[in-house]
């Protein structure tokens, strides 16, 4: 598996599956139905932050952005959000673009790096970021509303780097 910068070839690759994930609502308190263009802003980072996917074969299988988790005094934490194509799932793409992330992570010179937003019921997604040394530091309560089990928690995770 290739890991590389998003180009602009690649957003309607990355559009696809992005519009997949929103639309099954489980993972994202995106907006839902985005266009092309009105998604767009919401995964693809600019400059200091980066914009990645996942290649196997010449198909993008998943893709993550990474930057600073605020401006100014708190520029030194990192963040980063990810998405696999649901037909890769399981494949390790997950695991691949977390561990590029830390390394992107500790590169670029960040102290940690904080999910903000990990929905609780996201198993899958919990126990890969706690694999990959993430910890729960709190849970907002009832912050995610959950097609299935209603309102759930959005884990805070965290990890020195």
């Amino acid at each position: 598996m290739e890991i590389r910068t998003a180009t602009d070839e690649d957003w309607p690759h990355i559009h696809r599956f992005y519009s997949a994930v929103m639309a099954e609502g489980r993972t994202y308190a995106f907006p839902e139905g985005q266009s092309m263009g009105e998604a767009r802003p919401w995964w693809m980072e600019r400059p200091p932050g980066r914009t990645v996917v996942a290649v196997e074969d010449g198909v993008i299988t998943g893709s993550a952005k990474m930057g600073p988790n605020r401006p100014g005094r708190g520029s030194h934490i990192g963040t980063a959000s990810f998405l696999v194509d649901p037909a890769h799932r399981g494949r390790g793409v997950g695991r691949a673009l977390g561990e590029h992330v830390i390394g992107w992570c500790r590169a670029a010179g960040f102290h940690a790096i904080q999910f903000n937003a990990v929905v609780e019921t996201n198993t899958p997604a919990v126990r890969l970021w706690g694999s990959l040394g993430f910890e729960v530091v709190g849970t907002v309560p009832e912050a995610f509303d959950h097609p299935e089990h209603g309102l759930v928690g959005l884990h805070v995770m965290y990890r020195r780097l």
